[in-house]
């Protein structure tokens, strides 16, 4: 199961047949292990990444850094889920560290996103604090390299 979420990670456009040549099994039993990590919630769908400046996407990317008080008996578990159902809301993680969720917001601008954290989150009676920080420009998106040009390996690294 792992090589086939690997390989479905670098390349969900794999078909079965592909995969099955890849590791050297039949196509059947292919088809059966991914149909139960989709039935099982293991694969929750699939995603195509895509270089926004290429299709001249405008629009604003912000992680806003969140300090909440937790829960008794719940901890952040209840309020992540309730932020994270906002349609701004790209991802939501729970951090180690100075704060204790990042959430990842998209918005048309920054008043959108402003508008966002002024008017759904930090109205919340568990906000303690927030800091927002505004996405300039993307390098690396889910292991794909955007908006570089080709170079000849790693960059050297001096002791």
């Amino acid at each position: 199961m792992e090589r086939i979420l690997e390989l479905l990670r670098e390349n969900s456009r794999l078909t079965n047949k592909e995969i099955a040549t890849r590791l050297g099994l039949a196509e059947a039993d292919v088809a059966f292990r991914v149909a139960e990590l989709e039935k099982s919630g293991t694969v929750l769908g699939y995603h195509a990444v895509i270089d926004q400046e290429k299709i001249g996407k405008r629009g604003v990317t912000a992680f806003i850094e969140v300090k909440v008080t937790p829960e008794s008996g719940g901890g952040f578990d209840r309020f992540a889920r309730r932020i994270s159902q906002y349609e701004q809301v790209r991802s939501c993680y729970l951090m180690s560290g100075g704060y204790d969720l990042v959430v990842v917001v998209e918005g048309a601008d920054l008043y959108d996103v402003a508008r966002f954290v002024a008017e759904k989150l930090s109205t919340l009676d568990v906000v303690l604090s927030t800091a927002t920080h505004f996405q300039l420009r993307t390098y690396k998106h889910d292991g794909f390299l955007l908006n570089t040009p080709s170079t000849e390996g790693p960059l050297p690294v001096s002791p």
